[in-house]
């Protein structure tokens, strides 16, 4: 494949998944509006799906991007997030991310 069509191509799919990852957020959105909660597992699911893959082709490898999650969950836990302080969410993700 030439070199301009490559970099068409991976344009392309990038704007694709920019477009995937608002269109998750639109289904999530009107899943809680819903209640449904099949509808809003499904739609974090595929947004957060959608993230890695753009992650990925923009050149953050997957290893890459959990580590920038860890990362950004301890800075979070330092400053006294309202979600840790409240609930301990960013420790439960944090170990969850550890775990895997």
């Amino acid at each position: 494949m030439p070199k301009e069509l490559d970099v068409a191509k991976r344009a392309k799919v990038i704007e694709w998944l920019k477009t995937e990852v608002l269109d998750q957020v639109s289904r999530l959105f009107k899943a809680l509006w819903e209640g449904s909660t099949t509808r809003i597992g499904d739609s974090l699911a595929s947004l957060i799906m959608s993230s890695y893959i753009l992650g990925r082709r923009l050149g953050i490898p997957f290893k890459d991007l959990d580590a920038l999650l860890v990362e950004k969950l301890k800075k979070h836990k330092q400053e006294g997030h309202q979600l840790e302080d409240w609930y301990q969410d960013i420790s439960a993700l944090e170990d969850h991310m550890r775990k895997r």
